[in-house]
Order: structure tokens, then sequence, then C-alpha cells
């Protein structure tokens, strides 16, 4: 590296990934225009110069920024994405259809009710440990088309209430990824026939989780009044699934946040206490890591963005430093720093703004997440009172040159 930076110094410099900083040397990218001054800061040289260093690394008919997600982006992509919609029309009607009368079929449907929820439990936890989440795209498209078929060739009514399980929870990952990329009438789609499929199932708590999480993309499109009726069905329910799991604590949590987005702080406090009752459940067995994940660990930041929700930054900030300091995944982290830079924001105190913002910034960077860059959003409709100070009016730069994936 030039100035004698290694690749991880430069990229710690500059609040990226590594990989990133090698794609750039690579000429397979460029920088993205706010990151362009902070280069060019770092290497001495000016922002022309610079230009003029980056289009000698490239054909001119590549020289435009391509550190773009791989996946739902772009004309190819794009069809991707509608292959996987008409696989969801596909499977979503054979889930539909009555229990088959010959039952003569092949053995492929019996044997992927036996091995097909291990290769599903191994896609989640993929996308659980993704800092990019769209990686497991090509691994879900190809997964429905197995499930097409073995639904067609179900030789019992067993197999096909296992196959309709197994859909169910194939298709809250689908919508998890497309909830990621912000495409929320995707995401939406995929919740519906999740629920349908679960029903089918014979599973009232795999069928609750996929209500809630259509109720999630309510709240994340600012609808919270649309949420509510999906989480008071969902609830009901969860009411007639295992007891011994932590799906209706769960759906207790998503109520409080539509009950903050309402501004009733009162049955917010209800619903999260309801929601705390999930550590009386004991052991590691109230939730499957898959399509249920709720373990109450989330409770501290979801907490904390709930108060500052509701304007108590008072309450908001015991919960979100609590928060900090557990082990979080990327984009749980990247929600929490986001949520202190408002707090920050609400205060007028700038140094905070700017300290956890960037860092939020940074994950972003690495993650291409949808998800984290419509946190940051919040963020910006909160500086406009600070915009004079020049760190704040960079940052609302930085925020609004995010790739959006939707």
């Amino acid at each position: 590296m030039a100035q004698g930076y290694s690749q991880e110094e430069f990229a710690e410099a500059l609040a990226v990934a590594a990989s990133t900083v090698v794609r750039w040397e690579s000429g397979r990218a460029t920088p993205q225009p706010h990151q362009r001054p902070r280069i060019a800061g770092l290497l001495e040289v000016t922002l022309p110069e610079l230009e003029a260093l980056l289009s000698e690394g490239q054909p001119a008919e590549t020289a435009v920024p391509s550190d773009t997600p791989p996946l739902l982006h772009g004309d190819d992509d794009d069809m991707k994405r509608r292959e996987v919609l008409g696989l969801l029309a596909v499977t979503g009607a054979l889930v539909a259809l009555p229990d088959p009368d010959d039952v003569t079929r092949g053995y492929a449907a019996s044997a992927l009710s036996v091995t097909g929820d291990a290769l599903h439990r191994s896609l989640w936890q993929l996308f659980t440990l993704s800092d990019s989440k769209q990686v497991v795209f090509p691994a879900v498209r190809g997964q429905l088309d197995v499930m097409a078929k073995a639904l067609t060739e179900a030789r019992t009514a067993g197999d096909r209430a296992r196959l309709c399980r197994m859909t169910a929870d194939l298709y809250q990952l689908g919508g998890e990824l497309f909830f990621d990329a912000n495409r929320y009438t995707d995401a939406a789609q995929c919740y519906t026939l999740a629920a349908h499929a679960a029903h089918a199932g014979g599973d009232h708590d795999l069928w609750a989780c996929a209500m809630t999480r259509h109720a999630y993309v309510e709240l994340y499109a600012r609808r919270a009044p649309a949420a509510q009726p999906l989480l008071a069905a969902a609830a009901r329910v969860a009411q007639r699934g295992d007891g011994t799991l932590s799906t209706r604590h769960w759906v207790a949590a998503v109520q409080a946040q539509t009950y903050a987005a309402m501004g009733d702080l009162d049955a917010c406090n209800r619903a999260l206490d309801e929601a705390e009752k999930v550590h009386r459940l004991g052991g590691g067995h109230s939730h499957n890591g898959g399509w249920l994940r709720f373990d109450g660990s989330r409770l501290a930041e979801e907490r904390g963005a709930c108060y500052l929700q509701l304007g108590r930054p008072d309450l908001a900030e015991d919960a979100l430093t609590t928060a900090l300091a557990q082990p979080l995944s990327l984009r749980r982290r990247a929600a929490v720093l986001s949520d202190l830079a408002v707090l920050g924001a609400c205060r007028r105190d700038i140094d905070q703004v700017v300290h956890y913002a960037e860092q939020a910034l940074g994950l972003a960077d690495r993650s291409h997440s949808g998800f984290i860059g419509k946190k940051l959003d919040g963020l910006r409709g909160r500086l406009a009172p600070l915009a004079a100070d020049g760190r704040i009016s960079d940052l609302d730069h930085r925020i609004a040159a995010l790739p959006r994936t939707a």
C-alpha cells in the first residue's frame, strides 16, 4: 500500500473491510464518492489526483463504482428475484392442494422430510453468521426448487405435512433476505405464504412466527396500525403452540415496538414485561435457532429502541449501553449504534452522534445491508438542527450515499 499502510491498516482507517481494499487495488471496485476525501487525505494527494489514479487503474467502461451488493441488485439479479417469486407461487399452490390420492410415487419426498430439516438449520446458521445476508440467496433459491419437486411427490399425508412445515421454514428465511434488502412487499409475500404452509403443516408456533415477521415488515414501513391486528392474531395462534417455546414471548416483544410507535408507554412496558418472562422457560430448548431465535438476549436493545421512539432518552440510555456491552451480530450492533447516535442527536451532543454513527457506517459498508441503511436513515431525520457543524453535514452525505438495495 502507498504511504506505508498495510491493507488492514488502510481498511481500519477507513472503517471498511480489508477485502474492500483488496477489490479497490485489483480494479474490481472503486471507492464510493463519500470515501474519496478521506482516502485522498491518507494518501496525501488532492482529490483530482486521486480521481486520476482511480481512472488509470480501471478501463473506461468499468470506471464506475462497482462495490455494490452481489444479489437483488441490477437486471440479472432482478431476474433471479423473479425466479424466486415464481417458485414461491408454485410451492404455495402445491401446499394449498389437498392430500394426494396416489401414494405410489417416488421416495424423494420421504427422504427430504428426513434430511431437509438439518439442511434448513444450516441455512439459518449461515444467514445468522454472514455479514452480508445475501450470500444465502442462491442456496434458498435452489432449495425452493427442491421443495417444489418434493411436494409433487409426497407419498403420504404425514410426508406432506412435514414438507409443508419445511416449506414454511424456508419461506421465512426467504422473507428475511428480502427484508434485509428493503424489499418489503416481497418479504410480506414470503411471510403470508409461510403462514399458510405452517397452517397446512399443523405447526402453530411456525405459523405465529410467520405472522410476527409479517408484522415487522409493517413496523419498518412505518405502518404500526397495520402491524397490530397481525400481532393480535399471532398471539392467539401462539397460545395454541408449544408452551415450552418462546414464541408467545417474541410476539409480545414485537407488540412492545408497535405500542412504542403509537406512543403508548404503559402498553409498551406491559408487553416488554411479558416478553421478559422468556427467562423463566430455562434451558436451551425454548427456541430452535432458525425460524424461532428469540431467547431474550435482544430485550435490552429492543427496550432501548422502544424508549427512544417514545421520546424518553432518559430511559433509553441505560438499556442501549447495556445492549452494546453484549456480544452482538453485525446487524444488531449497527442498530444499537444507530440508536445511540439518535440519542446523541436528541441531546444535541455532536461528539456522541459522530462517535456512534461512524461505527455504524463502517458496519454498513461491510455488510451492504438495507436494514442498516434504513436505521441510519432514521438518524438523518434528526441531524437537521445540528447541520451547521461540518462533521454532521459530512455524516448526512455519507448516509445518503449508502448503496440502496431496493
